[in-house]
This record gives C-alpha cells, sequence and structure tokens, in this order.
C-alpha cells in the first residue's frame, strides 16, 4: 500500500490515528452532558441537546476543537472534566511499534493535531509518546483547522516538507481532502477510529485497521 522509498515525512493525526477516538466521543457525548447537567443544575437529557447543538453549529471550525470556547460557553472548566477520566485516554493497536519503525527507518515524524494545547499535553502526559516525533504541531498555534487547505502551508513553515514525498495518516476524511488539495502525495484513512463503534466504509482514500497493515517499514531499515 505504501511505497516507503518514497517517504521522507510521515504527519500523524493524535485522536482517533494514534489515540482511540473513544475517549473523545465518550467524553462529549455522554460525559460531559452528565457533568454539565450536574454543575448547573438541569435535566441530563437538557443539558445533552444544548451541546449537541452547540456543537453542530460550529463542527469543523477551529472552535469545535478548541477547551477554551467551550469553557467559556458552557462556562464550566472543560479541561478539569477531561482530567477527571483521563484514565480512559488508551492508543491504538501497533503504535508504538510502527513510531518505533519510522524512526528506525529515519523518517521524518511529525504529529500535526487539531486539538488544543490543553488536550494534547494531557493526553502525552498520559501515554508518553511525545519523545517519538521530531515534531508536535497543533493548528491552534495558527489558528486553522485542518479542514482548510490553507492550514497545510503554515504546517510546512513550522516544519519544513517536500509535499509529494509525504505521507499523512488521520482519521478526519476533511482533513485528508484538504491534504490532497494541497498536494500532499501519499493518504491513509482509518477504518475505526472509535474502538466502541462500528468499522466505517471509506470509498476516496485507501485505509488500514491498524498500524500492523503498513508494518513492512522494517524492510526499509536493511535498504
Amino acid at each position: 500500500m505504501i511505497e516507503w522509498q518514497a517517504i521522507e515525512t510521515v504527519l500523524l493525526e493524535m485522536d482517533g490515528t494514534l489515540l482511540d477516538l473513544h475517549f473523545d466521543n465518550f467524553f462529549w457525548q455522554e460525559y460531559l452532558p452528565l457533568r454539565y447537567a450536574e454543575i448547573k443544575g438541569v435535566e441530563a437529557q437538557t443539558a445533552k441537546h444544548h451541546i449537541v447543538t452547540q456543537t453542530r453549529k460550529i463542527e469543523g471550525s477551529l472552535n469545535w476543537y478548541c477547551t477554551d470556547y467551550w469553557s467559556a460557553m458552557l462556562e464550566i472548566d472543560v479541561v478539569e472534566l477531561k482530567h477527571e477520566i483521563s484514565h480512559k485516554v488508551a492508543i491504538r493497536p501497533f503504535c508504538i511499534d510502527f513510531l518505533d519503525a519510522l524512526r528506525a527507518a529515519g523518517k521524518d515524524v511529525v504529529m500535526v493535531t487539531n486539538a488544543h494545547h490543553d488536550s494534547l499535553a494531557l493526553k502525552m502526559e498520559k501515554i508518553q509518546i511525545a519523545d517519538k516525533f521530531d515534531r508536535l504541531i497543533t493548528v491552534h498555534e495558527f489558528s486553522l483547522p485542518k479542514e482548510d487547505p490553507q492550514c497545510w502551508h503554515e504546517v510546512h513553515r513550522r516544519h519544513p516538507f517536500t509535499a509529494q514525498k509525504t505521507l499523512l495518516i488521520d482519521d478526519n476524511l476533511h482533513a485528508l481532502q484538504s491534504a490532497r488539495e494541497y498536494g500532499i502525495g501519499s493518504l491513509l484513512a482509518i477504518y475505526q477510529p472509535d474502538s466502541q463503534a462500528p468499522h466505517r466504509e471509506i470509498e476516496d482514500f485507501d485505509a488500514i485497521h491498524s498500524f500492523a497493515d503498513i508494518m513492512p517499514i522494517a524492510g526499509v531499515i536493511d535498504d
């Protein structure tokens, strides 16, 4: 699926690609509405409806991913609530093996995530994989979500890469589309970002079930 000899740089999303998206889905769909209802003294269904309505209004925008925005809008400390269930943060299968293989093969390994700085810090503290990357980039550094093709110009400014020799692996299909428009040469989606949700049907991009599907990168080391 991947011609590793032609790849110099690997860009990786965090949530749903490196980490199990179940933490985030559970937090936003279940835990946050429950705690918001408790804190504000409203019915759980009312809280859930309010959060879902606000989410739909800004989906795909930078604010959708911004904990500062949500804390201000809901008037609660969203980051503190995330810490309450941080034990649920989990890595996806074969992630560590894959990252180690990339580094051993001499690839430039960069995390590019829509996650806010607070979320990135929380998860790197729990998972301890930050040292496996040449750089960690959150799009909040330049206020453009990955759904916007201009985002990749900003990523390139901070960490130069050759687009045609770059692989992006991301569970966000809109981000993959914007990367395609920018000119990134190799793109891979994730069939099951949330381990507790069904596999997705993906038509417009090649996709993997886990990093084991592309682990033959080990053979590059001997070349």
